[in-house]
């Protein structure tokens, strides 16, 4: 629950208009007097990043996390603002309470604690927080975004205590705008939306799935310097088809079945046009964790006419690429020598299949020989056009073999002798050790990612895929692994989050106003990932670079989208900036405190100039002690 801000500032702002002096006292309000709302105030006073002096008080210095700076208030601050006696006498620099935040979240031992103490310290102090968050990304990644946020999305129903993005349900229909006016930023360039469908492999969260979008936009902000308040999380409720949550008393959402079909779609269409009027064509809108029927038939329906993209999609084909790309260096192959067979045929896997395809093309191969180099097998089996069993709906045609069906994965696995496996499946331990050790017999360096999230659905851990290959294996996760030792040698697998390739896409496309999304921006991103991995990185086990250089990751990211836009003429900002690292730069997030005191300076002394003697001006009229005309 990492975003900003609570609702209440509209409704400050209202008690103080016009509208709120015309309400009838007595009858309407009879326990309110005039002094009560003329002194209403909002938890949130704050919006936008130009603050009008003339419209915070002292007291919100503390009240608002985008203001406050705990003990961290100079005397002078204090004493200026009217707050000094409502805070202890210590002063603190930011560092020392990094410090304290540091050991107060170290203190728990459930992550779920951790997650819960981190989101009451971002309500609390909103730059301590992100500052905290992006120094050390290594330690709370896990915390913020998977795995923990899928706990927290689980326990959404116990653990809400405040509003921290937009809820727009079904009933909503017709008047999608009015609820997309409540939220009170002006400026949002950044949304990140979610039916919760299908949040990380555990199904169908219905309105639980806000600490998704809630997480994500948190990232953008500490890892690629995005402005929180450019930032919105959005649920659209639309119901869910998950039993045990419809029968929970402790379900946030609505209670009802999924609305699907016309209803749907019309549903979808009104919030896109509502989003634009809002806030503008250029507002980028991050998909995720749509059901796989629904991913693939949004992006299409909408990449060409909104600035979108879908995260579970683009995102992670990217950082999969990515690791590919990395792999280069030690089997020294390119993409077309690859056999891939991916395990499971949903947005991820075709996602991941259709980069690599491009990938392939940009190499030189055509395009249908890039697509016969990839294999994939759904719940039902191979795809083949052959078989008379599951479908070959959508993008599935596209990796359809004329060959004879199978169904069992070993099997498949030794026929096919693939030197890439890539698990996209959510279906735990679907690489058997027989598996594991067919690829390592096939393959002198075999590749296998096992990428599904959360932990407990990875298709095999990072200790099996090295005891069963010899530790021959070139591994990477979509969730994170502990080290594994073989021998005198320890390995420090490399998880190919997500959080590597949006928060630098999505600054890029945000400074630029981009119009739309291509593919050629996230083969881009996948590319300056793969050149930010040192041979230090690929020597302990990684295809990614530490965590811990995340926003120099970014930064380069959002370097090659903000070239690809102006090239493509995709980009709506001008002139081209010449310098665009500088450009980028001085649009990011400030994570350090800045004074709390207005700004003031001297002017110059005025010169003496002699004025002539002031000299009463006589009224014309009627006589003394007449009335005057």
């Amino acid at each position: 629950m990492f975003s900003r801000p609570s609702l209440c500032g509209n409704l400050g702002r209202l008690c103080r208009s016009g509208t709120a002096a015309a309400i009838s006292a007595p009858t309407t309000l009879p326990a309110l007097s005039a002094l009560a709302l003329s002194d209403a105030r909002g938890y949130h006073e704050v919006v936008g990043d130009i603050i009008c002096p003339s419209q915070v008080r002292g007291i919100d210095h503390i009240r608002d996390p985008r203001l406050n700076k705990g003990l961290a208030f100079t005397l002078e601050e204090r004493q200026v603002l009217g707050i000094h006696g409502l805070q202890p006498a210590r002063f603190k620099t930011q560092e020392e309470q990094l410090q304290l935040c540091k050991i107060a979240v170290n203190r728990y031992t459930e992550p779920l604690n951790k997650y819960l103490y981190l989101s009451d310290l971002h309500d609390r102090n909103e730059r301590l927080f992100f500052r905290f968050l992006s120094e050390n990304i290594e330690d709370l990644m896990p915390i913020v975004y998977t795995p923990t946020v899928g706990l927290a999305c689980q326990r959404f129903g116990l653990i809400y205590r405040r509003p921290h993005g937009l809820f727009v349900t079904f009933n909503d229909r017709g008047h999608i705008f009015d609820v997309m006016k409540n939220w009170p930023e002006p400026n949002v360039r950044a949304i990140c939306v979610t039916d919760g469908e299908r949040i990380l492999g555990l199904g169908d969260l219905g309105a639980c799935g806000m600490g998704i979008p809630v997480g994500k936009l948190a990232l953008y902000t500490a890892l690629a310097g995005i402005k929180p308040h450019q930032c919105l999380p959005i649920v659209v409720d639309v119901g869910t088809n998950n039993i045990d949550l419809l029968e929970d008393p402790l379900y946030v959402g609505l209670r009802q079945k999924r609305v699907v079909g016309r209803e749907y779609d019309d549903f979808i269409d009104e919030f896109m046009e509502a989003v634009v009027k809002r806030y503008g064509q250029n507002t980028l809108i991050q998909f995720e964790d749509f059901g796989n029927h629904n991913a693939f038939r949004f992006l299409d329906k909408y990449r060409n006419n909104y600035c979108t993209f879908n995260d579970d999609i683009q995102g992670t084909a990217a950082v999969a690429v990515a690791g590919l790309y990395a792999s280069k260096r030690i089997t020294g192959k390119s993409l077309k020598d690859y056999t891939f067979l991916f395990a499971g045929a949903g947005e991820a896997a075709i996602g991941i299949a259709d980069l690599v395809v491009k990938g392939m093309v940009a190499e030189g191969v055509p395009i249908d020989e890039a697509y016969s180099r990839i294999f994939m097998v759904d719940i039902d089996g191979l795809l083949t056009k052959t078989r008379k069993v599951g479908s070959l709906d959508g993008h599935k045609v596209n990796y359809a073999k004329d060959i004879e069906p199978m169904a069992d994965l070993e099997q498949i696995v030794s026929t096919l002798k693939p030197s890439v496996l890539i698990g996209a499946s959510a279906c735990a331990g679907l690489f058997t050790p027989k598996i594991l050790r067919t690829m390592g017999e096939n393959n002198e360096r075999p590749i296998i990612f096992a990428l599904s999230n959360p932990t407990s659905k990875a298709e095999c851990t990072a200790e099996e895929a090295y005891q069963n290959t010899d530790a021959r294996v070139i591994f990477s996760s979509g969730s994170p692994f502990p080290p594994v030792t073989m021998g005198n040698k320890t390995y420090y697998p490399g998880q190919g989050n997500n959080a590597y390739i949006f928060p630098g896409v999505g600054l890029g496309v945000i400074c630029t106003g981009t119009h739309h999304i291509p593919d050629d921006m996230f083969l881009i991103a996948a590319q300056e990932l793969a050149n930010f991995v040192e041979p230090t990185d690929i020597e302990r086990g990684s295809l990614y670079p530490p965590l811990s250089s995340i926003r120099d990751v970014s930064m380069n990211i959002a370097i090659g989208v903000t070239k690809c836009a102006y090239d493509k003429g995709l980009a709506s900002t001008y002139p081209e900036p010449q310098d665009k690292r500088k450009w980028l730069e001085d649009q990011l997030y400030n994570f350090n405190y800045e004074s709390s005191m207005p700004v003031t300076w001297t002017w110059p002394r005025m010169p003496y100039i002699k004025t002539r003697e002031l000299v009463p001006t006589k009224l014309y009229g009627k006589k003394k002690n007449e009335e005057i005309l």
